[in-house]
């Protein structure tokens, strides 16, 4: 895969992440998740230190999720600066005839 596929891909993947994040139902589970976990990792018995430590992990694993999409979007919004770099140096080349 050439270099600008790559980027157009990444770039592509950033999108649709950053769709997935502005997205009101996925921010709404995201939340939903959280808060359900967080009441039960409260109401957890004072000699259950397994269930606390899953339930722990759960809350983790939410915000982890939502970090990678936030870091596809980053990523995605940086292959695009690289594509408009690219675009812009093939137009000043062609401009001035430099091959």
């Amino acid at each position: 895969m050439t270099d600008e596929a790559s980027l157009n891909e990444t770039a592509t993947r950033g999108v649709r992440a950053e769709e997935l994040l502005d997205n009101e139902l996925l921010a709404e589970a995201f939340t939903a998740l959280e808060a359900t976990y967080i009441s039960a990792w409260r109401a957890t018995a004072i000699d259950d230190s397994a269930g606390r430590e899953k339930l722990f992990l759960a809350i983790n694993i939410v915000g982890k999720v939502r970090d990678h999409l936030a870091s596809v979007v980053a990523n995605g919004k940086l292959a695009q600066a690289e594509l408009k770099e690219l675009a812009q140096t093939a137009e000043r080349r062609k401009r001035f005839g430099i091959l």
